[in-house]
């Protein structure tokens, strides 16, 4: 039997998708797999015997990435299960922006006992009237599952697209509408676009990216869009850029004190990927991507190690190492499973970074003595016998 633990509230139509082979503990220091969404995991003692961590959601920054890599814990994402739930609040974003509708319900509500509310609404739906975004030119910097929805959908609306993403994956490529123009300068999407979403993960060098100096090539009068990370923008800036008239709105998914309630701010408590079916995605890939680590060795959206897949194993036994990416791994694991007269059957090796995964099937049995022997090889962090 194997024990998984969840840190925060996980939709039961993903956790029925583990077999009657797992068990959800109230230990945390029992589980062999942690799913997780928001709960940060920087302050805990990982678990000895921990070996995967799934994340249901796409950031990763609640999570001790390069801690769980140096002791072989496999840590995963579901990018693309909450696009389309992101994907719908942006284009809402967009239209809130353009049509002030929030300013015109405000208003609403603000004189609902006027007995001629109807008729003096005539008179005052001119402060709110806002643009059309048929004909304007949005830019989407980060050409991801998101991204590429957004694209797609503002081409619908009669938009002109640029995107940005320097890159962009061949999957990704596939799926975006050959309408959008890919601009290989992020200038071309300040300096030309009226609408500008940004949907890039958050990193030290995408920190504070939307920087007073790229509001200043910005065409005045633009919305700025933000339904990624807060610490992406350097919000200050936009609040003097609002108030200068470079920035018509503000939209952000990410309230806190610098933007909630400012003028020209659209602020939106966190609403992105928060939808029933959006949680329920997550979830339902977060536990397959679990299962599928912890039967079978087999890694896919992994943040902190390579993606690897050999499928189901039908040798006799199948051993995964993790261990830095440098040079001769290999040549050891293979001289120690040559001393010990085992047959490698397959193999296959994976690097990211400065970190390397290798799967390998064998013919015969391992034992804990070889297990322990590819343990004391230098630059080996986890050796684990999966069958």
């Amino acid at each position: 039997m194997r024990n998984y633990y969840c840190m925060n509230p996980i939709a039961q139509v993903g956790l029925d998708n583990f077999s009657k082979n797992y068990i959800k503990t109230d230990e945390i220091t029992e589980a062999e797999g942690i799913l997780v969404r928001s709960a940060s995991m920087h302050e805990m003692e990982l678990p000895d015997g921990l070996l995967a961590v799934a994340r249901a959601g796409a950031g990763v920054n609640n999570i001790p990435l390069e801690k769980c890599a140096e002791k072989g814990i496999v840590v995963f994402n579901t990018p693309g299960a909450n696009a389309n739930g992101v994907k719908e609040l942006v284009i809402a974003g967009m239209l809130l922006a353009s049509r002030d509708v929030v300013s015109g319900i405000n208003w609403v509500e603000e004189n609902q006992e006027d007995e001629n509310i109807a008729k003096d609404a005539e008179k005052a739906k001119k402060k709110f009237a806002g643009t059309e975004v048929m004909g304007k030119r949005l830019g989407i910097i980060g050409l991801g599952a998101i991204g590429v929805k957004v694209a797609n959908v503002a081409r619908h609306l009669g938009m002109e697209v640029l995107g940005y993403d320097p890159y962009v994956s061949v999957d990704a490529a596939w799926k975006l509408s050959r309408d959008v123009r890919h601009v290989l300068d992020v200038n071309e999407i300040y300096e030309q676009c009226d609408y500008i979403t940004i949907h890039v993960p958050l990193m030290d060098s995408t920190k504070n990216m939307i920087s007073a100096e790229a509001i200043s090539r910005m065409k005045d009068g633009v919305i700025l869009l933000n339904f990624a990370r807060d610490l992406l923008v350097d919000e200050e800036a936009v609040l003097d850029g609002i108030t200068a008239g470079k920035i018509r709105r503000y939209v952000s998914d990410f309230p806190n004190p610098v933007t909630a309630g400012k003028p020209g701010c659209i602020v939106i408590p966190h609403l992105g990927a928060s939808t029933e079916e959006s949680e329920e995605n997550c979830a339902v890939m977060a536990v397959r991507q679990l299962q599928e680590y912890l039967e079978n060795g087999n890694i896919l959206h992994s943040v902190n190690f390579p993606d690897c897949d050999m499928g189901v194993c039908t040798a006799e036994s199948r051993v995964v190492i993790f261990h830095k990416n440098i040079a001769n791994m290999i040549a050891k694991f293979s001289s120690v499973l040559g001393w010990n007269n085992l047959n490698i059957a397959n193999m296959m090796n994976k690097s990211k970074g400065d970190v390397a995964y290798t799967m390998i099937d064998l013919e015969s049995p391992v034992s804990g003595s070889i297990v322990n022997q590819l343990k004391t090889i230098d630059g080996v962090f986890r050796v684990r016998v999966v069958k």
